[in-house]
Order: structure tokens, then C-alpha cells, then sequence
């Protein structure tokens, strides 16, 4: 045979992560969210922001990071009202998740160091997909732009 299947005797960094980030893990941080994580959050737009379209993994992002941001001060300000707590919640998680650099897997770790921001991203944006449409969808008929 002259391919063998290695066997890993430790799991890689990739394999660890993918059994911590799961939608488990992620509701678990989304019920803990309080206002002052929200206010967190809209005090860092900034470096948030720029971690989002500087990274090339997350760029995809960039531009939902955008509406996200755009949503929380809607809300804040009261313009947009009836969203649910968990989507807000949702979003201040994925977006705390990305602008710590210190996460599950560190993004300074070359390759790999966006693997879980990517997932808690995903994982949280597969929830609020629905909120984020109407948002939009009410931006629009507001004549907005985001």
C-alpha cells in the first residue's frame, strides 16, 4: 500500500474547534448577552468593521457587517422596533466573536487563525437571516441606503 491513512494520536486545532463551535456553543453566548455588550459592540464599529474587509476571510462579511451595524442603530434609536431580542443578541455575538483576537482559535495563527470567526459568522447569520431580509426590506421602503 503505498498511501496510509495517518492516524492523528491528538486532534488538530481545526478538529478541536469544529466540536467547540457548534450552534450549542453559540446560543449558549447569545443568552448571556446584555446592553452593555451591545453598547461594546457599537463603541468598536470601527475596528470591527476593519477587521471584517481586512481579513480576507471574513471580507464576504464586510458588507453584512454593514447591515448589522446599520440594524443595532436602527434600533437603538428606535426607528426599527419589533425585532426580537435573540436577533439582536445573535448579532452582537458574532461580532464580539470577531473582534476578539483571543478566541477559540487565535487569528493570528496563520491558515487557520479565522476557521471559528467564520463559523460563529455562518452559524449566527443562518439564524437571523429571516430579521436581517425584513430589515432590508423595510430599509428599502424607507427609501435608505445601508
Amino acid at each position: 500500500m503505498l498511501f496510509r491513512k495517518k492516524k492523528d494520536k491528538k486532534p488538530s486545532n481545526i478538529a478541536m474547534m469544529d466540536s467547540k463551535i457548534n450552534e450549542e456553543y453559540i446560543e449558549e453566548k447569545v443568552t448571556k448577552i446584555r446592553d452593555e455588550d451591545v453598547e461594546l459592540v457599537m463603541e468598536n464599529e470601527e475596528a470591527i468593521s476593519k477587521k471584517l474587509s481586512n481579513a480576507s476571510p471574513l471580507r464576504k462579511y464586510a458588507e453584512l457587517g454593514k447591515i448589522m451595524f446599520a440594524m443595532l442603530k436602527d434600533v437603538k434609536k428606535g426607528t426599527y422596533p419589533n425585532v426580537p431580542w435573540f436577533t439582536i443578541a445573535s448579532i452582537v455575538v458574532a461580532l464580539l466573536y470577531v473582534f476578539n483576537p483571543f478566541d477559540l482559535v487565535p487569528d493570528f495563527i496563520p491558515g487557520v487563525g479565522y476557521i471559528d470567526d467564520l463559523a460563529v459568522l455562518s452559524i449566527g447569520m443562518g439564524w437571523i437571516e429571516t430579521d436581517l431580509h425584513k430589515y432590508l426590506d423595510w430599509r428599502l421602503a424607507e427609501g435608505e441606503k445601508v
